[in-house]
């Protein structure tokens, strides 16, 4: 698959302080990237960069087909956290706008607008003033903005995190039909939504890039058995003596629920049973699955 753009040796600082420490990777055409991170990792700060909003302190991004010193704007759409409209306008008048201002004849910004008013799902309000429109139309109203002139690559920072579920939902099966058109790039610390929508990852963590590559590499290469238990009462109490099992290989406590990492599944669950049979522990919920996303996280993160 072809490149979108390489990053090399990406990096930077605030008075003396490195916030990114020379990032290494690459975009393909067609997928659709997440960049995984806690707050506060650098993924604001990196899409700033990659899209011209930030200059960086060392190394290179190179869009495919853009000569250095070659303004790459026109390749790329850019949605940002927190993002401003003109809540005068409407959501009609927004597009046509920001069509205008990318290069779109007025003709071609009529057309692309209407176009992604009913791509987006909020050509029923185009009419509106975008004060009136709701958190989700908000939000799909601005990633119709950071798609109107066809970009190679769309950037889009946390698109979902301050959503309702309702507008969450919406916006990610939009990311899903998007990913036909170009390269999405999103940034996000909710991991089940960078597993719901997202080709490959890149992990973020103070700074670095911590593991890359495709959502099925990963798996296979952190993939474990799980059993996850919870009790009636605290948890804790049981972890010590869970922990002394041979059958165990790691053992992590989420609130009241405890994951058992296991390599014989079957064996594991024999041993689990019989140690809870035989001390008449209250067991509440008894749960065989492999490793999710957060989990692998995890892994990464404390490697």
């Amino acid at each position: 698959m072809s490149v979108v753009v390489t990053v090399s040796g990406l990096r930077k600082s605030f008075q003396d302080h490195d916030v990114i420490k020379g990032l290494e990777f690459a975009l393909t055409k067609g997928k659709c990237i997440a960049l995984l991170g806690a707050n506060g990792a650098g993924k604001t700060t990196t899409l700033q960069m990659l899209s011209g909003l930030m200059r960086q302190s060392a190394g290179s991004i190179a869009f495919d087909g853009v000569q250095k010193g070659e303004d790459f704007r026109k390749l790329i759409g850019y949605l940002p956290q927190h993002p401003v409209f003109y809540e005068w306008m409407s959501g009609r008048e927004f597009l046509e706008y920001t069509g205008m201002l990318a290069g779109l004849s007025k003709k071609e910004s009529k057309e692309r607008a209407e176009e992604l008013l009913e791509m987006v799902g909020i050509s029923d309000a185009k009419n509106r003033r975008i004060g009136k429109y709701s958190g989700g139309m908000k939000q799909r109203l601005g990633i119709a903005q950071a798609i109107i002139h066809r970009p190679k690559l769309v950037m889009l920072d946390e698109p979902v995190s301050a959503l309702d579920p309702f507008g969450r939902r919406e916006v990610l099966e939009l990311m899903e039909r998007m990913k036909k058109e170009t390269t999405i790039l999103f940034s996000t610390h909710i991991l089940n939504d960078a597993e719901e929508v997202c080709d490959d990852i890149l992990f973020l963590h103070k700074g670095e890039i911590v593991e890359s590559g495709s959502m099925k590499d990963l798996r296979d290469k952190y993939q474990q058995s799980k059993i996850d238990l919870v009790f009636r009462g605290e948890s804790e109490q049981y972890v010590e003596k869970l922990s002394s099992l041979a059958v165990i290989q790691s053992i992590s406590v989420h609130e009241n629920k405890i994951s058992l990492f296991v390599q014989n599944v079957d064996d594991a669950k024999q041993v689990f049973l019989r140690e809870i049979t035989d001390r008449n522990w209250p067991l509440l919920k008894f749960e065989i699955s492999k490793t999710s996303l957060e989990d692998v996280f995890m892994k990464v993160v404390e490697k």
